[in-house]
């Protein structure tokens, strides 16, 4: 089959899996939510170079995630669907990416492993199916880290066929991406990027030669993109803006956030979890010392040093959450595709404990899997036994679940099964298959028939009374949580009375037009106002309402 054919099936088989039902359930507190509201703002208000949340100045993020996604709501409307497409668009790119660059590195069947693992890894999935940063801020830094690893093959004299292209090529596309990514997430993106380089000189006790000019050139090439919001923005608002973004930016690395602190292991076994099953067949990888050639043996290492980069980092970094680890996400695909690879050519001798550890963590996520459906089924019967009062009223929720949910589960123990078979047997490519594949679709399922039916015990009421509020002239508020629903969802306008950002205000001052209070069931004791009328209770929500007074 043809390199091209292979890219459109790819690309084809990636669309299948990432683009229906991104629409199917509601966007998720806070990350989706508050990025999607930014992109509703940046319609509403017409304002292109300042980022916006409940219409104030929100300096936390650069603005090109921001451009996608209040693109696409133009073409599709303000929806869950449109906040999550260029995620999607994403994924699809990510797995033709990783299947192109496997092929011209190796060939075409590393090319495919790779993309399997990427596209067929538990987190990875989910992500191209979501509404955050991370997936495009990701593939930006990884792909000016390829291209300056070609530079750095022609520069130095690696045996590598097809590095046909002058020097400056590759400065050029390294730089480029390199602008894309902090244009996308900020300067940590450089910093990254430094940090592997770092690494890599003083492995090799720096022996590695570079041209000081091309240096510039990346430099030059990455803040030429940068200007088209650094810059104009700058020039035509001031510098303000942009200052308080950097402050922001500085702050993040260095303060810690309670609410996201974690125990110094939190990322590895983030990506144990999160990058099953991929992240048990990298293990043999970090340890196999037979190379084809130099440029196998180098490849490897840049993978191997992205990985310890980005999983060290963040681990000394006080701010933890999931997704700040996530660009490990291509070393260690590429190292599961790189075991497996090195099975099929005999390169390397394949291991009894992978089979045992993909049993034993695969077994756990589907029992997992089977326990939210069998749970489903007797969640009120177990409510009197939690003693969180608003987890409890959670489960109060109204949700049917017909048992049928466990077969996602079941899928997954049934491919584990068969694919680890396979690998005892020697069939590695289509144990690959076998394995990665059915993550894929377990993903697919659980995105279709799972995450809409807990999703109703989470957030639903909330969600459903902000609906229900749009259009409706009047102010609308949490007490006591934070939520970024409350603007999306209520598709708030611009406020013109300023007081509205003032809670004791719309508790108790001389309000224009009726307000709607949203808080949980275990706070509402601090809001016993007699101008506070409830409305009703739902799933540990409570719903009250202040008329304004009689003019």
């Amino acid at each position: 089959m043809k390199n091209y054919t292979l890219i459109l099936l790819i690309a084809v088989v990636a669309a299948l899996f990432f683009i229906p039902f991104l629409g199917h359930v509601h966007l998720f507190d806070w990350d989706e939510i508050n990025f999607a509201e930014c992109s509703r703002e940046m319609l509403k208000l017409n304002d292109y170079t300042r980022i916006h949340i409940d219409f104030k100045p929100f300096w936390e993020k650069p603005p090109l995630y921001f451009w996608m996604q209040s693109t696409v709501m133009k073409w599709f409307g303000v929806t869950e669907f449109a906040a999550r497409f260029p995620n999607a668009i994403c994924g699809i790119v990510t797995l033709v990416v990783v299947f192109s660059i496997g092929r011209r590195i190796y060939d075409t069947s590393f090319g495919i492993l790779w993309a399997l693992a990427y596209g067929g890894s538990l987190f990875p999935n989910m992500y191209f199916k979501s509404g955050i940063i991370d997936p495009w801020f990701n593939l930006f830094i990884f792909l000016s880290l390829y291209y300056f690893i070609l530079y750095h093959w022609k520069k130095n004299g690696f045996d590598k066929d097809g590095l046909t292209k002058p020097l400056y090529f590759y400065v050029l596309w390294s730089g480029l991406f390199m602008g894309l990514a902090i244009l996308t997430k900020g300067p940590v993106a450089l910093m990254l990027f430094l940090l592997v380089l770092g690494v890599y000189l003083i492995y090799n006790r720096f022996k590695l030669y570079f041209n000081w000019w091309h240096a510039i050139l990346f430099l030059v090439t990455s803040f030429a993109v940068l200007s088209t919001w650094y810059v104009y923005e700058t020039i035509s608002q001031g510098p303000w803006f942009i200052i308080e973004f950097l402050k922001y930016q500085y702050r993040l690395f260095t303060t810690h956030d309670a609410d996201q602190a974690g125990f110094w292991g939190y990322h590895y076994i983030v990506l144990l979890v999160g990058c099953f099953p991929a992240s048990i067949l990298a293990f043999p990888a970090f340890f196999s010392k037979q190379y084809s050639s130099r440029f196998d043996k180098d490849f490897k290492k840049w993978m191997t040093f992205l990985f310890w980069v980005v999983t060290i980092l963040f681990t000394i970094v006080q701010s933890r959450i999931i997704h700040y680890s996530s660009l490990a996400w291509f070393p260690v695909t590429f190292l599961a595709a790189y075991s497996i690879y090195k099975w099929e050519l005999k390169m390397a001798v394949y291991k009894k404990y992978v089979g045992v550890f993909l049993g034993i963590l695969g077994g756990i996520i589907s029992l997992l899997i089977l326990g939210v459906a069998v749970i489903g089924l007797k969640v009120k019967l177990l409510a009197p036994y939690v003693d969180d009062v608003f987890a409890k009223a959670n489960m109060e929720a109204n949700v049917h679940w017909g048992g049928w949910e466990g077969i996602v589960g079941i899928l997954l123990v049934v491919s584990l099964i068969i694919g680890i078979r396979k690998l005892k047997r020697g069939q590695f490519y289509r144990a690959a298959f076998t394995l990665f594949g059915a993550m894929a679709i377990v993903v697919f399922l659980a995105s279709a028939i799972i995450v809409p039916k807990v999703e109703q015990y989470s957030q639903a009421a909330s969600i459903d009374f902000f609906i229900a509020r749009q259009g409706e002239d009047c102010y609308v508020h949490c007490l006591g949580f934070k939520s970024y629903g409350v603007l999306f969802y209520t598709m708030k306008e611009k406020p013109t009375n300023p007081n509205s950002y003032n809670e004791e205000w719309l508790i108790s001052g001389n309000i224009d037009k009726p307000v709607y209070f949203v808080t949980k069931i275990d706070r509402v004791q601090n809001y016993k106002f007699p101008q506070l009328k409830e409305l009703y209770r739902k799933n540990g929500f409570v719903f009250l309402k202040r008329e304004p007074p009689a003019r």
